[in-house]
């Protein structure tokens, strides 16, 4: 699973030199699907459910599943949620990151700040003995108390030999419950959350789910096994970009 998570990972590094004002989100697909193919991959959501593309590419207010198009132009200002996965020898690895485009304001870069903190504070939660609520307890305590939602409606989840298993993963709940951590277990952990209020919706393409109220929406994810001692981050990224307010 680590050289299904590494390549995603690679290729979310290649992504975040790209983003800029003037790409397209299809310039970030084409690129993503290139990659992943060369390497003898195959992209993990392209025929998904019929999912048409390669990544999924979240603008703003739009939360996850957005559909890359070369209509689709990144303006200065915008924030832009990439999703990536990748079937590699049998086994799935699946990540997210939200990036700024060009400069962006204060709200935007402390919700990018805050849902990423999020995610790795989640994942120091993963060890052997730990339940699956006490991980998605601690991403909707850091994201509330630092003022913004969780969105209730997708979940984190288990990922193996198929992309999707169980169990979900909520950003949100008491702590305490649920399945029991164990060593060699892997979970995609994946906090999603809006400046505004947690509610969404899903629009007409049947796919992107935005803010019903047009707020911000920030999204991050790692693949992350648990071992006898600290979490693995399989998805794991060199490259990290800072915010510029």
């Amino acid at each position: 699973m680590r050289d299904a998570g590494r390549l995603v990972g690679e290729v979310l590094a290649e992504l975040t030199a790209l983003v800029a004002p003037g790409v397209t989100t299809a310039d970030l697909d084409a690129l993503a699907e290139k990659r992943i193919l060369k390497a003898g991959a195959m992209p993990a959501f392209k025929g998904y459910h019929g999912y048409p593309a390669t990544i999924c590419t979240s603008i703003n207010e739009e939360v996850i599943h957005g559909i890359p198009s070369d209509r689709r132009v990144l303006q200065d200002g915008d924030i832009v949620s990439i999703d990536c996965g990748a079937s590699l020898g049998g086994y799935f690895g699946d990540s997210a990151i939200t990036l700024p485009v060009g400069h962006v304001s204060d709200r935007a870069a402390t919700l990018l700040r805050v849902t990423e903190e999020a995610l790795y504070r989640a994942i120091e939660r993963m060890r052997p003995g730990a339940r699956v609520s006490d991980i998605g307890h601690t991403v909707q305590r850091h994201v509330e108390a630092s003022g913004f939602s969780v969105v209730r409606e997708f979940v984190g989840h288990g990922i193996g030999e198929r992309m999707h298993e169980e169990p979900q993963v909520p950003n949100y709940g008491e702590p305490g419950r649920g399945l029991r951590l164990a060593e060699g277990m892997v979970l995609a952990i994946e906090p999603m959350v809006n400046a505004g209020k947690p509610a969404v919706k899903v629009l007409a393409d049947g796919w992107t789910a935005v803010t019903r109220d047009g707020s911000l929406s920030a999204h991050f994810e790692h693949t992350v096994a648990v071992t006898a001692g600290e979490p693995w981050i399989l998805t794991a990224r060199e490259v990290r970009v800072p915010v510029k307010g």
